[in-house]
């Protein structure tokens, strides 16, 4: 009897992942990848667009005036769309975690489109905009909208969401690994076998279509990191200006992870056009800066290839105003640290992603030329510079094993584990000391008071019972993915006696479940937890 029931859980629990969860998961790479691989194919014509008009105008300074005053008409258009589909506001991340981990509803092709046409647009206007925030908003709209279409059940969307949120991060910036460590660490916050299947399936699928898609154009296939050499030893002394040079990068993350919240408070104060005219301030900043480098327009893909070194320790090809390299590098730092601040405090609907680990790798690249002048081994320069990068990341968003793989597949080796781990957990210390919030729960928590989600929540508290051949039936808690919030507090044995749960405890069939969350409407968690455990037969008491 208990073989049979075995291999029946067997059976469908196979069926269940691998029809409703895998086959899904298949389509919605299929369709991530061709959506998010063409949008990024968009961006980098629409850089190269607005590097040369940049360019183009500044051999006809007539021109200047008429650049500045499209760039504000350009900023009230986006700042209105903005206002009217909040879900773009910023990089869009914040907003597709909430939405993975079931924080509020949104539409998908409404959001998709506004998402892709707005930060397009702040592309081709020459904004320091990247590409990879959009794309994870827009493979998370992708993911909703299968599990809509094909009429699934709000759990199996979540996960789709966080599937088609990490094949976007992996197709738009080839990195299969971090876009699966994305869904586990960042948007769920945990890991299931759920999660790790569907979003892996997700991003194998995805990557498989990107590279068909981009081959059959005449596309480059990766984000590769050509001209770096990295050393593959490191003495006591590299050891040491690894650590000097994550502790100051991390500081800088602090005080950018600062100069975001005050830039949000003074942007609150700016009512004109109902709140779209703020955004012609860093639409019009972005301009003046592009006039004065290309190397603050963009996301930061050719700045961050400039600052190559083959391991001689010398940047060759960068400077601002005929300045030597250490200043050059000041200042294209100090640019891209204002605009991103500037950014995210209003919310500009672009990718916030690569511009950060464009500003990481800056202050890598200033602080190697200082250490090697200093006497370091020039052999350590591209290294540092790529460790800066995730350090930079890891302090602001407090994702350290993200940032930690974010490296391995960037360099492509892992024999340099101990100074990337060395500058990831000086990272996560620094910002743990300063007690700066992650920056994307912040704007999530944010976005959440600011379109009013929080005041419409309630206290819930519903009672189920597991059914035979349910997903709950032969599972265990952690492994599920419950209502946001959510708590199973107290378990009823058939027999009538209660226990305490805790994540390990197994669930069976006939057992109640007292589950307790907050929302705004209690069917809907009812519903959703039938999804789980099993709806009650036509006339029975599904439990309240």
């Amino acid at each position: 009897m208990i073989k049979n029931k075995t291999v029946l859980r067997t059976w469908l629990a196979f069926k269940y992942y691998g029809i409703n969860i895998v086959f899904l998961s298949v389509l919605t790479g299929i369709f991530a990848g061709v959506v998010v691989t063409f949008y990024t194919i968009c961006t980098s014509y629409g850089e190269q667009y607005s590097r040369e008009l940049y360019s183009l105008i500044l051999q006809y300074p007539a021109f200047i005036p008429l650049l500045f005053v499209g760039l504000a008409a350009g900023a009230v258009v986006i700042g209105t769309l903005v206002r009217f589909v909040p879900m773009i506001r910023g990089s869009g991340i914040p907003q597709i975690e909430g939405a993975c981990r079931g924080k509020f509803p949104f539409n998908w092709y409404v959001t998709m489109c506004s998402m892709f046409a707005a930060s397009l647009a702040c592309v081709f206007m020459g904004l320091a905009a990247g590409s990879e925030g959009p794309s994870i908003e827009i493979g998370g709209c992708v993911g909703e909208g299968t599990g809509r279409i094909l009429r699934r059940s709000f759990m199996i969307r979540r996960l789709q969401i966080a599937s088609g949120a990490s094949a976007g991060f992996a197709v738009a910036f080839n990195a299969p690994v971090t876009g699966m460590i994305f869904a586990l660490e960042e948007a769920f916050k945990s890991f299931s076998p759920m999660i790790f299947v569907s979003a892996s399936v997700s991003v194998i699928t995805a990557l498989g279509v990107r590279t068909g898609i981009r081959l059959a154009l005449g596309q480059s296939v990766g984000f590769a990191m050509e001209g770096f050499v990295f050393a593959q030893n490191m003495d006591v002394a590299g050891y040491g200006y690894v650590a000097l040079a994550a502790l100051i990068v991390a500081l800088a993350a602090v005080a950018f992870y600062y100069a975001v919240q005050g830039a949000k408070k003074m942007f609150s104060k700016i009512t004109f056009l109902k709140g779209a005219g703020k955004f012609i301030i860093p639409f019009v900043l972005s301009g003046a800066f592009g006039l004065i480098t290309v190397y603050a327009m963009g996301g930061g893909h050719n700045f961050i290839h400039s600052l190559a070194t083959g391991g001689t320790g010398r940047i060759e090809g960068i400077s601002v105003f005929g300045a030597g390299i250490i200043a050059s590098l000041a200042i294209i730092v100090a640019l891209r640290f204002i605009l991103m601040a500037l950014y995210m405090g209003c919310g500009v609907p672009c990718g916030v992603f690569i511009p950060m680990l464009a500003v990481g790798a800056g202050l890598g690249a200033l602080l190697s030329s200082l250490f090697v002048q200093a006497g370091m081994d020039a052999a350590y320069t591209d290294y540092i510079v790529i460790i800066c990068m995730s350090v930079f990341f890891t302090s602001f968003v407090r994702a350290p094993i993200t940032g930690l793989f974010m490296v391995f597949e960037l360099t492509g080796q892992f024999a340099n584990l101990l100074p990337a781990l060395l500058g990831v957990v000086i990272a996560s210390l620094v910002a743990e000391v300063c007690r700066t919030e992650p920056g994307y729960e912040k704007n999530l928590h944010g976005f959440i008071r600011d379109e009013g989600f929080a005041d419409r929540e309630k206290p819930v508290r519903v009672t189920v019972t597991v059914r035979p051949r349910s997903l709950a039936d032969g599972g265990r808690i952690k492994s599920i993915i419950w209502p946001s919030g959510g708590l199973v507090v107290a378990i009823r044995l058939p027999d009538g006696t209660q226990v305490i749960p805790s994540g390990n405890t197994k669930l069976d069939a006939g057992q109640q479940l007292d589950f307790e969350c907050r929302a705004d409407d209690p069917d809907e968690v009812l519903d959703y937890l039938y999804g789980i455990v099993g709806r009650p037969a036509k006339g029975e008491d599904g439990g309240r």
